[in-house]
């Protein structure tokens, strides 16, 4: 299987747009928040100051993406990459694809002198839970919360 997982480019906006929906609403069942919403979280990114967004190509389409924040942990009294998403088309999971971009994220936080590279999914997403553990993925003991 031929593909190359690279930094977004401008060129993709529309591309990643579409895979995104597809993320937030098809995956996740949550509301699209919208274009314009969308394109400045791309466009922030594309600057690589907030974090930095990867795409996977192959045969010229996009198949999936990954977005890396950057903030800190006072635990480690460093900087740390929050893996915020990950998400490749259904043909393309439990692939080396999958392997691949997880890698790239991992070997990204390494050489950037990042402390560790953390992330959440979801309770009923058993299948992304499998593919941590097999990646060599720690579960942390922390509770996770939200509000709006």
């Amino acid at each position: 299987m031929s593909y190359t997982i690279r930094n977004a480019a401008p060129s993709d906006i529309p591309r990643i747009t579409e895979l995104m929906h597809e993320y937030i609403v098809g995956f996740y069942k949550n509301p699209w928040p919208s274009d314009e919403k969308i394109h400045l979280l791309i466009q922030t990114l594309l600057e690589k100051q907030d974090g930095i967004q990867f795409v996977v190509e192959q045969d010229a389409h996009l198949i999936g993406f990954a977005t890396l924040y950057f903030t800190f942990s006072t635990m480690r009294a460093g900087k740390i990459t929050i893996m915020n998403d990950f998400f490749l088309l259904e043909p393309y999971r439990d692939t080396e694809v999958e392997a691949a971009l997880f890698m790239h994220c991992k070997t990204y936080t390494q050489d950037h002198g990042f402390a560790y590279m953390s992330w959440i999914t979801a309770a009923q997403n058993e299948r992304a839970q499998r593919f941590f553990a097999q990646m060599g993925s720690l579960q942390g003991n922390w509770i996770n919360y939200s509000i709006s």
